[in-house]
């Protein structure tokens, strides 16, 4: 997750992040090379006391200032939408997850699996527990298995919400009456935070997201016992 004064992206957990930010830096760079270069210009422009009384057209550099940002955008456009259809390939997952937004909690359901479905609250800051994150830890995690393709299907119960880990790459709107999915690939172990990114009301801040990816054998224990 962030940590204080981190200018940076979140560590990637999944590879369509880790491409993601792959294409944020190589587009940083482009604009990095581009303020350089509209910057040299201008402040020789300003100091320098050249003048041509007789040209009346440059056709040559009108033709390049044309011609440079085509390419120049050619360079963004097309790993951008590379990585679009990346994001939006679903491949034949090993696991599907229900995400329904509330007012504001999360609740899950693993569709695999019989009965087994949980709310996923904030922890209250009253209880005084030093080792969670304030407004970001729940009371149920959603425990993950590592290394397996996940479909995620999002909805809402009420107002418009979005399920969104940043570390993973995910951003999904939750819109009442209509199911939206994606996938991802959580490829190392950890806890991965996250919160409802959609103005969903007073109460909006407060309702997190926690994924806990667990290697297999881990993950089958779990979902054992809770649909026990």
């Amino acid at each position: 997750m962030t940590t204080w004064a981190n200018m940076n992206l979140q560590d990637s957990a999944s590879p369509i992040m880790e491409q993601l930010i792959s294409f944020h830096d190589h587009t940083l760079m482009i604009i990095l090379m581009i303020l350089t270069v509209v910057a040299y210009m201008m402040i020789t422009l300003a100091l320098n006391k050249n003048i041509n009384r007789f040209m009346l057209e440059g056709q040559m550099i009108e033709v390049a200032w044309t011609i440079i940002p085509a390419i120049i955008l050619i360079f963004i456009a097309v790993p951008s939408l590379r990585l679009l259809y990346l994001m939006d390939e679903i491949h034949k997952p090993a696991l599907t997850l229900k995400a329904i937004g509330h007012q504001w909690y999360w609740s899950y359901e693993y569709s695999d699996f019989l009965k087994v479905e949980f709310d996923s609250y904030m922890t209250p800051q009253d209880e005084g527990n030093k080792n969670t994150f304030r407004l970001l830890d729940t009371d149920n995690h959603t425990t993950l298995p590592m290394n397996s393709f996940i479909r995620i299907v999002v909805t809402a119960a009420d107002v418009l919400h979005s399920w969104t880990v940043p570390s993973l790459g995910i951003k999904t709107d939750a819109t009442p009456g209509r199911l939206n999915q994606c996938s991802f690939l959580i490829n190392r172990p950890g806890l991965f935070y996250g919160q409802c990114s959609e103005i969903c009301g007073a109460n909006h801040s407060f309702m997190p997201i926690v994924i806990e990816s667990v290697n297999t054998n881990t993950f089958i224990n779990w979902i054992s016992n809770l649909s026990e």
